[in-house]
């Protein structure tokens, strides 16, 4: 049977599953590959091979129903590689840019040109390895010349093997994905949360609501929902949709296109928070008090309907004065509770003194052609930052009830800067006057003070 690696357990065993699986209503199997019977490289994740299967027992696996023997390895698509085609007699010749191959050539009969023109970027399929007579291949796909950012994107995708086509399985469960009823989540679909996002965003994957506490408790408090699409809810754990997910990980996004870590019908349908219409998701109910410090909160599995979808610039001109017919009845009732919320979570993240490191995002416009028109730097509003700290005092939260139940969790931890790069920056830094302490722990409160200077 042909499988594909799609990922390493525990153990550091390849998984792998049926290429090509006919759901018959149970999951998808998965294949603990012997590695002993293999000649030279093992195979990597996302690679196809012809493998020999027998059945499992569990204690030889602790999970996987069947063990496969590779047999060979089997090309993952046409396209086999990427390089820049050569005009030549009878044909031309394909110049490989794989770092791999480099310097490697492959010539290419005429009628194989697929009229690729010279210096063209082109995807290829290998005819003849050359081991005993000439080296052949033949174009199968045209990407453009280097000036064109489809070509960029193509050659990216190719050489970095990023995952761009889904399997006819993973397609398979996302058409067979339909709405969620109400069964099992609380109707929130009458508090009116918003999605704020870049004007050109294609899905919506979180949304925000905040009022006044009116608690007598919690004078000047507030409370704030976050609400995230519950997109756990379409995929099985097990499932074609959930492998293909933990292949790729997260989603690519290139000036001309995103590569989404799962098919469009769920990306930008399903589990994108689009206003008007009911969609599950987790929601964090989060109390503050006046100065943004957290007095309670919980999560709920919840059935939403997003008042509105904002950009980001439509939002701040509408707390700025300007509002539009979207922004005009929301600006009272929910925008400048949003802000006002806003407002004190940031007293309390200045208070715990965090690097403030506002790094500019670079926007690349593209022409109708695909290349490159101009690179804008858009401008940083508070609503970016309003977001950011709904979002990260969001994550917060989860982080704590997860340590509170006593849920594994993996942190990133930033590791401190060694001696030697805190006595370079000490050198830069007093040529400019200023004094970074040599002792003690540098905190970055510190390195905000300098920033400002």
């Amino acid at each position: 049977m042909v499988l594909e690696v799609r990922r390493i357990d525990a153990d550091g065993d390849l998984i792998a599953v049926p290429l090509d699986w006919h759901d018959d209503g149970t999951d998808i199997p998965e294949v603990l590959l012997s590695t002993r019977a293999i000649q030279g490289p093992a195979p990597a994740l996302g690679d196809h091979i012809m493998a020999k299967l027998k059945p499992a027992r569990r204690s030889e696996t602790g999970g996987p129903r069947f063990i496969g023997r590779m047999v060979r390895r089997v090309d993952r698509q046409k396209t086999v590689g990427v390089g820049i085609f050569r005009l030549g007699p009878l044909g031309g010749q394909i110049d490989t840019i794989d770092k791999r191959d480099i310097g490697r050539s492959w010539r290419v009969r005429e009628a194989d040109t697929k009229q690729a023109g010279e210096g063209e970027i082109v995807g290829f399929d290998i005819l003849s390895m050359g081991r005993h007579g000439e080296a052949l291949a033949r174009v199968t796909e045209r990407f453009g010349t280097l000036g064109t950012e489809k070509a960029v994107s193509e050659l990216a995708l190719i050489s970095h093997s990023i995952p761009h086509r889904f399997p006819d399985a993973v397609l398979r469960d996302a058409d067979r994905a339909k709405p969620l009823s109400l069964e099992g989540r609380e109707d929130w679909r009458s508090l009116p949360l918003l999605t704020i996002d870049p004007a050109d965003a294609k899905d919506h994957d979180d949304a925000v609501h905040a009022a006044p506490d009116t608690s007598d408790a919690n004078p000047g408090g507030f409370i704030v929902h976050v609400a995230i699409a519950d997109v756990a809810a379409y995929v099985r754990s097990g499932s074609a949709l959930d492998h293909e997910a933990v292949l790729r990980g997260n989603s690519v996004y290139f000036p001309d296109r995103v590569v989404p870590m799962l098919p469009e019908q769920l990306s930008n349908e399903l589990c994108s928070l689009k206003p008007g219409v009911d969609r599950p998701a987790i929601a964090l109910r989060l109390v503050i008090d006046a100065v943004g410090r957290t007095r309670d909160k919980s999560f709920h599995r919840i059935m939403m309907r997003s008042a509105a979808k904002l950009s980001y610039q439509q939002a701040q001109a509408a707390i700025d004065g300007q509002t539009d017919d979207v922004t005009e009845p929301l600006l009272v009732p929910v925008l400048r509770p949003l802000w006002a919320a806003y407002n004190a979570l940031q007293i309390a993240r200045d208070e715990r003194g965090p690097l403030e490191l506002d790094l500019p995002e670079r926007k690349i416009l593209l022409k109708q052609d695909g290349s490159v028109d101009r690179v804008l730097v858009p401008e940083r509003l508070a609503a970016h930052r309003l977001i950011e700290e709904f979002m990260i005092r969001a994550n917060v939260a989860a982080a704590e009830v997860c340590e509170d139940k006593r849920t594994p969790l993996i942190y990133r931890v930033h590791e401190s800067p060694t001696v030697e790069k805190l006595h370079g920056l000490r050198e830069v830094l007093s040529s400019l006057d200023i004094n970074l302490p040599k002792q003690g722990t540098i905190r970055p409160g510190q390195f905000n003070g300098i920033l400002a200077r």
